[in-house]
């Protein structure tokens, strides 16, 4: 067989050298039969192998009746059904087979690309990080960060949070909301379980957030993360630019530091698909954006108790002082993101102001609270204990 190079050769002096067959033979050695097929072909000399048959062809009606029973059947089970009838093949051939030909019985999913205007979507969606989160005292515990991304100018902002409860899921919303500058027209979620009461519809806590903020919300498919890819995409770069080497002193630090990361690495970066900065845009995005109310949707947990005799309120296993002076009351607790707070009912005074602590099992007393208990304390006469002798017991056991 011709190798290319001679094959070549041979073309080369036949039609630009103009040397006759006869004389290629010559200088070649070759028969001038094999000259002449050289010249006729214009295609390049390549080895083929004689098509052979395969241990599966009686069997590929089969396959395609059980694909088309079910198109998701696996492969392993493909095999299991078709060895009763003979087949010895190897794994790997089904298997190949089975992936090319699958598609006709399940068509493949295709996506248009979706361009956004100004102003117009915001979506959202919870990160986990891999490792625990610090939060003081040597204890870490396991966090999440509500990312949001602008649909047209793909900026981002991050808000950490240590509960998926609605409260702190709409609390990073409204974090995210205030680090952008405005709010979109649309915000989309997934089908986060404190955000969805199910069939596809919005919590009362969500329904009532975006009334608040005058916006609509939309809430994806059940298992169908491609609705918010710009988000999606953004996360895809949290986990390979932000978290990697990188060392926290405690929760706060943490929250630092990823908004030095959204605004200094995330925005700032020159996008692949807008081939700009996100920060270039998301002025055009802000000033097509609802403005930010006066004051963010209150997302804070409330709740009514009685001052107990041991005056201290327990949310999120931790114990906060109350004023003892304030036993036996009704009050109203009141946690925020970084407050506990609780107020008398009747006359408003304040009950207790202490910064929260996400460290789990802490006690936090103020000052003034433990001087109101010792205080308290001493004020309290003592019960008055009858003193007996001893002999009056020794008459009471008989001898």
């Amino acid at each position: 067989m011709l190798g290319v190079e001679e094959w070549a050769e041979i073309r080369r002096l036949y039609f630009v050298a103009d040397v006759g067959i006869k004389e290629i033979a010559r200088r070649t050695g070759l028969s001038r039969q094999t000259i002449r097929r050289a010249v006729r072909s214009d295609s390049q000399p390549r080895y083929q192998r004689p098509a052979r048959g395969s241990k599966l062809d009686p069997y590929r009606e089969e396959i395609h009746r059980l694909l088309g029973q079910d198109p998701r059947l696996p492969g392993r089970r493909v095999r299991e059904l078709l060895e009763p009838l003979g087949y010895d093949g190897s794994k790997t051939i089904l298997d190949d087979y089975v992936r090319e030909v699958r598609p006709l019985f399940v068509p493949r999913r295709t996506f248009q690309r979706t361009v956004y205007r100004p102003g117009e979507v915001c979506q959202f969606d919870l990160w986990q990080p891999r490792g625990e989160i610090p939060v003081g005292y040597g204890q870490t515990r396991r966090g999440w960060v509500v990312v949001a991304a602008l649909g047209y100018s793909r900026a981002g902002a991050g808000a950490v949070i240590f509960s998926k409860q609605a409260e702190d899921v709409l609390w990073g919303m409204s974090r995210c909301l205030w680090r952008l500058g405005g709010v979109a027209k649309t915000l989309v979620w997934d089908r986060e379980g404190a955000l969805h009461s199910g069939d596809g519809r919005a919590s009362d806590a969500l329904a009532g957030y975006c009334g608040m903020l005058r916006c609509g919300w939309y809430l994806c498919q059940a298992r169908d993360p491609q609705a918010k890819g710009v988000v999606e995409r953004l996360q895809g770069f949290m986990e390979t630019s932000f978290e990697p080497g990188r060392r926290f002193a405690n929760h706060v630090d943490y929250q630092l530091q990823l908004d030095g990361w959204f605004t200094g690495r995330a925005n700032g970066r020159v996008h692949k698909t807008l081939r700009c900065r996100p920060a270039d845009r998301l002025g055009d995005d802000v000033a097509a954006m609802l403005p930010l109310p006066a004051r963010a949707p209150d997302t804070d947990r409330r709740w009514v108790l009685r001052v107990a005799a041991d005056p201290y309120l327990r949310f999120d296993t931790c114990d906060y002082s109350l004023d003892p002076g304030f036993v036996g009351r009704r009050v109203e607790a009141r946690v925020s993101a970084d407050r506990v707070t609780a107020v008398v009912l009747d006359t408003g005074e304040m009950a207790c102001d202490h910064p929260r602590t996400y460290a789990r099992h802490r006690t936090v007393l103020a000052l003034e609270h433990a001087r109101g208990l010792r205080d308290r304390s001493a004020t309290e006469a003592e019960p008055t204990v009858e003193q007996r002798p001893l002999s009056r017991y020794d008459e009471l056991i008989p001898a």
